[in-house]
């Protein structure tokens, strides 16, 4: 934390260990454990020398930094019994490239050590379920030697850095993957990536991530006054990190794969004519968790900042986390997400603070930007004159069983590389002109036979993994979205409408699969219970509204009919998401008291 004027003597009497030497505010005691904890070594350091089949909460908290959350199978659990511990392992892979020497790493760790799965993220990353604790250093030092990272996967730090995952060979493209991947190193702790290898490559110094010369040079601005946390091992994040997660997309303009307006920070990067990087819009303070009955939390879209030249460009980055760590709350984790601060202060605060402190530069007014899409990339691609790249869709990322054996042989025989995509869906990259009609044919065996015509509802859909593993759920989610939208899909087929519906689900509020911004969402609430969100829009640029607090999954297809025999009458050439946002909010609950 930066140091700033003394606070008056009445407040002087509070231990200075319990406030925000910035902004003088109390904290709460896990950043004080932060604080102690030797830059996210102990107790976890420890603990895992022992015995015992899990952690500690003290060792599970630093445990996320390192990429991983303790679990236990909700199904396994049995009166008297242990629970059934297990770890959950996430990738940190900017932009969803996934080499194809470590998918295969992933593929036999999974089998060996895991629970025969593997699951693509929103996030573009792989997730592995299913670990024992005395294996989770073995799967972790093999990803490292295979050249991935766990680093910063979780935790109060920049998390994966998310952009189109296509390897389209244009300029605007492999400018916007270049700025994902520098923007990762950029803000990968320094401290923090020490623990990390001494904690899980036996401090193997080889594997440390290496940033260009261009990102060498712009993290010793995390020196440069304000931006300093005042901790030299740790120049950005300090010691007790950031007040919560914190998470950054970048993309090109038109392209919204990756939910730009959801991310603490959003970066749409402009390419010159010639194919030159010329600098970027941000915008600032998205973020979609919030906890039900409690109005203090809410999902929000970002705020535009500006733009500013590309020399600029990290900084004003390094500048906005610095402002984060600052001024975040670090009293109440519920309210600690930058959305929060933007929220209590306003964008004009944000942005004289930013100018007046940490950023003496020029932020211009956006420029402008083309219309944006929701793209997915499935199905055949030319990646350029030699190479074609294929996106299969998976429903939930859940990739298993003989899809899974089969994209590792065509990964391993044609020496392919992946990425994964914020739909949660593969590509299969630097496929070879000569192969593509025999792995067209190989794919056929495991129902890619005709990516020119995948289910529309299905093919946008997500659901976040629920239970049995994920201790926040409230109910289930992806393990019935198969089911959840074939009936969607028969009401809109009987009913003779044509057009699909962006819908997304998830078993908890905390949003992990973005679905306050679908056009239909389901929110769990309790069991087999759910919260009815409507009105986000199909390029994903608005806020869903909630409209029934606990619908009983039972009654769905009675619930939504009137809203989509009316839709059918009145605005069938719209989207379903703009004809609900055109409508008056009380009209719309008269709709949905309509029982049929």
């Amino acid at each position: 934390m930066i140091k700033v004027e003394k606070v008056k003597k009445k407040k002087e009497l509070v231990n200075q260990e319990t406030v925000c030497l910035a902004n003088g505010l109390e904290v709460s005691k896990f950043e004080n454990f932060k604080k102690g904890s030797d830059f996210l070594k102990e107790p976890l350091a420890s603990e895992l020398k022992n015995e015992s089949d899990h952690f500690t909460n003290d060792a599970v908290q630093l445990l996320k930094f390192h990429g991983s959350y303790q679990q236990d199978n909700r199904e396994n659990r049995k009166p008297g019994k242990s629970k059934d511990w297990q770890m959950m392992l996430r990738l940190r892979s900017p932009g969803g490239e996934i080499p194809g020497k470590l998918f295969l790493s992933l593929d036999e760790l999974s089998d060996k050590l895991g629970n025969g799965t593997l699951r693509v993220t929103t996030r573009q990353a792989f997730q592995m379920h299913g670990i024992r604790k005395d294996n989770l250093k073995e799967v972790i030092k093999s990803i490292v030697n295979s050249m991935g990272s766990t680093l910063a996967a979780c935790g109060d730090i920049n998390r994966n850095v998310m952009a189109p995952a296509a390897p389209f060979e244009t300029s605007e493209y492999i400018n916007a993957r270049t700025l994902a991947v520098k923007v990762a190193d950029l803000l990968t702790p320094v401290a923090g990536q020490g623990t990390f290898l001494e904690l899980w490559a036996d401090g193997d110094l080889e594997y440390t991530i290496k940033p260009d010369k261009e990102i060498e040079e712009n993290r010793k601005l995390q020196f440069k006054e304000n931006v300093f946390s005042g901790t030299k091992q740790e120049p950005l994040y300090g010691s007790t990190y950031l007040p919560r997660k914190f998470k950054c997309a970048v993309t090109v303009p038109g392209d919204n794969s990756v939910d730009l307006l959801t991310n603490d920070i959003g970066i749409v990067a402009f390419t010159s004519k010639e194919g030159d990087f010329e600098g970027c819009n941000f915008y600032i303070g998205g973020g979609m968790g919030r906890t039900h009955n409690n109005e203090e939390t809410f999902a929000r879209i970002a705020d535009p900042l500006g733009y500013v030249e590309k020399e600029d460009t990290y900084e004003l980055i390094q500048s906005i986390v610095a402002i984060q760590r600052d001024y975040g709350d670090r009293k109440s984790r519920k309210n600690s997400r930058m959305k929060y601060l933007l929220h209590r202060k306003g964008i004009k605060w944000f942005k004289k603070i930013l100018l007046d402190k940490y950023f003496r530069k020029e932020i211009k007014p956006l420029r402008k930007e083309s219309e944006n899409k929701l793209i997915d990339y499935l199905g055949w691609h030319k990646q350029n004159e030699d190479y074609f790249f294929v996106g299969l869709p998976l429903l939930s990322g859940r990739l298993s069983g003989k899809k899974k054996s089969l994209i590792r042989d065509l990964v391993e025989e044609n020496d392919l590389n992946l990425r994964l995509t914020p739909n949660q869906d593969i590509l299969l990259c630097n496929i070879p002109n000569k192969n593509k009609s025999k792995i067209k044919k190989a794919l056929k065996k495991i129902g890619y036979d005709n990516l020119n015509d995948i289910n529309e509802i299905q093919r946008h859909a997500l659901a976040c993994p629920a239970l049995p593993l994920c201790g926040l759920a409230m109910t289930e989610a992806e393990r019935i979205l198969p089911e959840v939208l074939t009936r969607i899909e028969n009401l809109l087929t009987d009913m003779n409408i044509e057009k699909t519906i962006l819908f997304r689900m998830t078993g908890c509020p905390n949003g992990c699969t973005r679905p306050y911004m679908a056009e239909l969402a389901l929110v769990g609430s309790g069991q087999n219970k759910y919260q009815l969100w409507l009105g986000g829009s199909k390029n994903l640029q608005r806020l869903a509204k909630p409209y029934l607090q606990r619908m009983e999954l039972d009654d769905l297809e009675k619930t939504i009919q009137p809203l989509l025999k009316f839709w059918k009458k009145s605005s069938a050439e719209k989207d379903f998401g703009d004809f609900i946002n055109n409508q008056k909010e009380s009209f719309i609950t008269k709709l949905l008291s309509e029982i049929n």
